[in-house]
């Protein structure tokens, strides 16, 4: 700033005035410090900027991967609903690692971030969870806020937005609707990590369908896996291989389901003749999937922006820090009813 003080003929401070924009400043003066910026190429330093409280303020998400496109379209109503307010966006990805999220966390409050977002659910361990909650008080004392997108509450008496959606509904509606159908012996795909805040919802509710109805969850059809296409396809395959038998699969992603579709495929089982399959997310894939496959809505990127509309206004939205959005059955061509054996 100096320098270009220097070559434009004038002080530090009417630099400053000129780059801020917050101080009449004569528009001969302002013409000489912008010609003197672009000669040297002058940027402003951020940080330096945003310790004074100049500058755009920046929301973190934090997010499992870039390719998944149930985050990617959470993410998307993050980013979108964060321009808007006029702040930058930085975004970072834990691969599934929890302590890489914590991590990040961490960085993030050293960032100054004005919100740091969760995206989508996560592991929940008594430790992750003390560990989450020191970091929200951390956060709140510092005039930042952790945000909870697409995962329940952490408990305590932490301080924290949370924007969730009916996780255990969800799959309670997409199971009912196969028992509905006649199909008795329904296997579920990906249920695997059960202390995961996602699966183990899915699964409540898949397992809640079945007391419902007078059913048992068999063990045998309870299948584990990643939020993948290759998983499904191989525990769908070790299904048939193994001769368990099963008339539907509930499939806990779209992307599972996709992998599910193509390993029935290969084995020669029509879909939904044989077996009917339902997946989770409605994410845009699942409409061109081959048959269109039936499966649970969710408000993607209504999740993300009322996730920042809420962290940023907590003065206008006080009382309303914990939001559940509703989810809803949608029924395509990969459900039908139970074969008559």
């Amino acid at each position: 700033m100096k320098d270009v003080a220097a070559i434009a003929g004038v002080s530090a401070t009417t630099v400053s005035r000129v780059l801020a924009g917050n101080y009449p400043v004569a528009a001969t003066t302002r013409g000489r410090v912008m010609r003197a910026v672009q000669q040297l190429d002058y940027v402003a330093n951020a940080q330096a900027r945003a310790l004074v409280g100049g500058g755009p303020r920046t929301v973190a998400f934090i997010i499992r991967d870039l390719v998944g496109p149930l985050f990617a379209y959470i993410g998307q109503g993050v980013e979108q609903q964060t321009t808007a307010e006029g702040r930058l966006c930085l975004v970072c990805t834990h691969n599934g690692d929890p302590d890489r999220e914590l991590e990040l966390i961490e960085l993030m409050r050293e960032q100054q971030a004005e919100a740091v977002v969760l995206v989508g659910g996560g592991v929940r361990t008594a430790a992750h969870l003390e560990r989450m909650r020191q970091l929200a008080k951390a956060l709140d004392r510092t005039g930042s806020r952790l945000v909870l997108c697409g995962r329940p509450p952490i408990g305590g008496d932490a301080p924290s937005t949370v924007v969730e959606y009916d996780n255990e509904g969800g799959a309670f509606a997409a199971t009912s609707y196969l028992i509905s159908l006649g199909h008795r012996q329904i296997a579920i795909v990906g249920a695997g990590v059960p202390e995961h805040t996602t699966t183990k919802a899915r699964f409540a509710g898949y397992s809640r369908a079945h007391k419902a109805h007078g059913l048992e969850v068999e063990p045998q059809r309870v299948l584990p896996g990643e939020y993948d296409r290759e998983s499904g396809y191989q525990h769908t395959k070790a299904l048939i291989d193994q001769g368990i038998p099963f008339t539907a699969i509930f499939a806990i992603t779209d992307v599972v389901a996709s992998g599910v579709l193509f390993a029935l495929r290969e084995a020669g089982l029509r879909v939904p003749e044989d077996i009917s399959v339902i997946g989770y997310d409605d994410i845009p894939l699942a409409a061109d999937l081959t048959p269109g496959l039936s499966t649970v809505h969710l408000p993607h990127e209504e999740l993300g922006r009322t996730a920042i509309r809420l962290a940023l206004h907590r003065d206008q939205h006080a009382l309303d820090q914990h939001v559940v959005l509703g989810t809803h059955l949608v029924i395509r061509d990969s459900t039908g009813p139970a074969p008559h054996h």
